[in-house]
């Protein structure tokens, strides 16, 4: 029994050093903290947060999730923020060129509940919560380059089992796995894989000798192309917000992204400008075969907001 403790002690002391002490210490003078994000730090492309770093604050356990109440906007302001739905799985669908994956996503329907349905061979309507849990698991994974461990570790199956789940998945979304394959391929012959936009990242582990690394390796070049993408999409449309609440002469101000999520401190009076401008340059940063579509709140905290 003391184990369930022990892990609760330490979430708790983690919660209390890194985020309640460790974020007090950058409170400035003005009572506002200021990050560095860094551009070329991350392998992915991503921008990075540093000093503090705002970009890990905590979203899956509610505990942790409640230290988001601390950031408020200034006076006369909320925050308005807008997270992209499912980037990569979209960029997924648009580079491998998968027509059944395309048209899952036109069809606007619940995409887990669609490849939950396909993989296990069960009507739309009749899908289990755990089948559509793990078709999120295998549909996610898959972006990684997952491997049949690795999917039975993550849904405590057999490898067996694991590994059918990733068999089936490829025989719904067959240009997925082409797709997938080529990017290994172009990697190995370039030494490098590129984005939709012509970023390229090196990947060396592929001519390493080590059997770990070159697995590695061969996941890196399945996942760049599209976690690439994903970052590049996401710069573009920060500058596209960034701008057009310049040219339009707002008071609102662009005041962070975190991954795939643009974070605005709004003026009360301009709540619904600034969530036309979000919406419109968020979805338009990229011309896709599938919509980017954007999660998007306010609220008088960070916490409402999310």
């Amino acid at each position: 029994p003391v184990v369930s403790e022990i892990l609760e002690y330490r979430g708790l002391t983690k919660l209390k050093s890194t985020y309640a002490d460790g974020l007090a210490v950058y409170i400035g003078e003005n009572n506002r903290i200021h990050t560095t994000l860094n551009q070329t730090i991350t392998a992915t492309g991503r921008i990075s947060s540093t000093e503090p770093n705002l970009q890990n604050i905590p979203m899956r356990m509610e505990l942790g999730r409640l230290i988001r109440k601390v950031f408020v906007p200034k006076e006369g302001c909320v925050f308005t923020d807008a997270d992209y739905s499912q980037i990569e799985l979209r960029v997924l669908a648009h580079m491998s060129g998968d027509g059944q994956l395309i048209e899952a996503y036109r069809s606007d329907a619940d995409i887990h509940r669609i490849t939950a349905s396909k993989v296990f061979h069960t009507p739309f309507e009749q899908v289990t919560d755990l089948q559509r849990r793990n078709a999120k698991a295998v549909n996610f994974g898959i972006v990684y380059g997952i491997s049949s461990f690795g999917l039975s570790q993550d849904l405590s199956i057999s490898r067996k089992e694991a590994s059918q789940y990733i068999e089936e998945y490829f025989k719904t979304y067959p240009k997925v796995k082409e797709f997938l394959d080529e990017e290994v391929e172009k990697a190995k012959e370039n030494g490098y894989s590129v984005t939709m936009f012509g970023r390229r990242r090196p990947v060396p582990e592929l001519k390493s000798s080590n059997f770990m690394q070159r697995s590695f390796g061969e996941r890196v070049a399945m996942n760049a192309p599209i976690q690439g993408t994903a970052a590049d999409i996401i710069k573009i449309a920060m500058i596209r917000v960034w701008k057009r609440l310049k040219e339009e002469k707002l008071k609102s101000r662009l005041i962070l992204q975190i991954h795939d999520e643009l974070l605005v401190e709004t003026a009360q009076d301009e709540v619904d400008q600034v969530a036309a401008i979000m919406e419109t340059e968020m979805k338009n940063a990229a011309d896709l075969a599938v919509s980017l579509e954007i999660d998007l709140h306010t609220g008088k905290n960070w916490y409402e907001a999310k």
